[in-house]
């Protein structure tokens, strides 16, 4: 079963939905921070949902 439908997302898209730098999107994947994302090639992808469930973690621990 697929969990995300349509396509997966670049840096670019997951630092435009959170409103961050894009070098901010690296940082945080190197230290472990910020949503999973996974390699492709040469290339880190992300699923949407796992983004969006991130930023709602994120959101609910800081309330």
């Amino acid at each position: 079963m697929e969990r995300t439908a349509g396509r997966l997302w670049g840096v670019q898209d997951v630092a435009t939905y959170l409103g961050v730098p894009v070098m901010t999107i690296y940082h945080w994947r190197r230290t472990g921070y910020g949503p999973k994302g996974t390699r492709v090639g040469r290339y880190v992808r992300y699923r949407p949902d796992d983004v969006r469930a991130w930023f709602d973690r994120q959101y609910r621990e800081a309330g």
